[in-house]
């Protein structure tokens, strides 16, 4: 490399660029003979979902600063639109990747351990009449065709939704009509087999029986289609309600500009040019999908009960921890020396526990704690209502821009006030992650503060999955 050249080398790596990168390292692990089957599968419904919001955060803040025409280029060299192109091209190569090794390696896996997907072409006579049965009875009531023409414009599509763009004939020229394929049913049909683990996709059942949905019309096409919408928050933090900002951003959310274009591979040309007008859409928006539209499904088919078999086994957490072994009073234990937590291989509940226990001790004055993502049905929060029933100061910290949490950590704030306790939505300017949790309590010798801090977050759910190492600690009475 020659001296001029060497001055130009840029140290830096673009952050987009690296965290395709990663997503691909995730999809590596789906490639793994040596990983159970339904592991496989779990890791490949990751790169789907880690793609999905992928594109609903980081493309969509890289799309609207080329929409903005900003030219500066970032530390890694790229221009926005520079940047743009380069990620289509990778993320293109890495759907053709993702869905190689769903066709040619998960699939026939799957095959060997007696389980199949199958197409509509691929049914017996019984399985036909099976399914048949199965859209008369409960998907024809559920679906609703939404034609497409002068008097009745193109609908409003759900962010991530799954739906069939259906190039029907007219009198003069095509006409287009779209299904939504239900959310609120299962995605994979389990239909009747010689072992009982024949499955096929809910799309491919509609597409099998759109003749009926359409009997007074001429099919000339049919194909699945999905679109990503962009959903990064973006709030006035001057506001002087953070909590209503969050909430009319929510309702917007919804209907965000579109900004991938996923369409099943060997569509029709005319629905391809009708779907980019409707929803204003650049060719390099559009993804041509090889196999079956929105892997997550996987995610969810493997966490079936029927294959924990071909699972790893669930992992069983240490209850208690080495720390606390023995110890039958937690704020006798932490006062004798720091302890410390490492989950999920030690059990989450020593920290649910602590919190239920200064919920309920008569000397616990005060709570204050920080909350980024919690589960739907928390303990933690539950056991901070309970404190502030006891009659305990309660400060909680709710995350309100904690992202695709905002709605859940809204009702939660709100049960939070309800209870009585005091919550503050955030701070301006910052995103509140941090893990800690501070209970003041009277002691024989004057008050202490008892403190747990923690990376991750208070949620019970990912505590059994994600690593986490927390510490817990307390300070010598005021005054000693």
């Amino acid at each position: 490399m020659s001296e001029k050249e060497e001055k130009h080398v840029i140290p830096y790596i673009n952050r987009e660029l690296s965290w395709v990168d990663f997503n691909y390292r995730v999809l590596e692990e789906s490639f793994r003979k040596e990983n159970p089957i339904m592991e496989r599968m779990r890791f490949l419904g990751i790169t789907a979902s880690n793609l999905d919001e992928f594109f609903m955060v980081r493309v969509a803040g890289v799309e609207d600063q080329v929409d903005s025409h900003y030219f500066m280029r970032d530390l890694s060299g790229y221009t926005p639109a520079e940047l743009l192109l380069t990620l289509s091209q990778k993320i293109h190569s890495f759907i053709e990747k993702q869905y190689s090794c769903f066709t040619r390696s998960v699939l026939p896996a799957l095959k060997k351990s007696g389980i199949r997907f199958l197409k509509a072409d691929e049914l017996n006579e019984s399985q036909k009449k099976y399914i048949s049965e199965y859209f008369d009875k409960i998907l024809f009531p559920v679906l609703t065709p939404l034609a497409v023409d002068r008097s009745r414009p193109f609908p409003l599509l759900a962010n991530r939704s799954l739906n069939i763009a259906v190039r029907l004939k007219g009198e003069d020229e095509s006409y287009f009509a779209v299904v939504q394929v239900p959310g609120i049913l299962t995605r994979f049909l389990n239909i009747p087999s010689e072992g009982g683990n024949d499955y096929i996709l809910l799309e491919n059942v509609i597409i099998y029986k759109l003749g009926e949905l359409f009997e007074l019309n001429e099919i000339r096409s049919a194909c699945t289609f999905r679109i990503t919408r962009s959903s990064d928050l973006d709030i006035d933090e001057d506001s002087d309600d953070l909590l209503i900002e969050v909430q009319k951003f929510l309702k917007k959310r919804k209907r965000g500009k579109p900004v991938r274009l996923e369409l099943s591979r060997g569509h029709d040309y005319e629905t391809e040019l009708f779907l980019k007008e409707m929803l204003e859409i650049e060719d390099h928006q559009i993804y041509e999908i090889p196999g079956p539209l929105d892997l997550t499904f996987c995610s969810s088919f493997a966490s079936m009960p029927k294959y924990e078999q071909f699972c790893y086994r669930p992992l069983q957490p240490v209850y208690p921890p080495s720390d606390f072994a023995d110890c039958d009073d937690i704020f006798k234990a932490i006062r004798e020396r720091d302890r410390m937590v490492h989950h999920p291989y030690e059990s989450f509940e020593t920290v649910i526990d602590f919190v239920r226990t200064a919920a309920e001790d008569e000397n616990v004055l005060a709570i204050k704690q920080t909350l980024y993502r919690v589960s739907g049905h928390s303990p933690i929060v539950a056991a901070l209502i309970r404190a502030a029933e006891n009659g305990k100061q309660v400060t909680v910290l709710v995350e309100l821009k904690a992202r695709f949490d905002e709605e859940n950590n809204i009702m939660w704030a709100k049960k939070l006030e309800e209870a009585g306790c005091h919550v503050i939505y955030g701070l301006v300017g910052l995103k509140t992650h941090c893990k800690i949790l501070l209970v003041v309590r009277r002691d024989e010798d004057g008050i202490r503060r008892y403190v747990h801090m923690a990376t991750g977050n208070y949620n019970d759910s990912t505590a059994k999955v994600y690593t986490d190492i927390g510490i817990f600690t307390c300070r010598e009475p005021y005054g000693g």
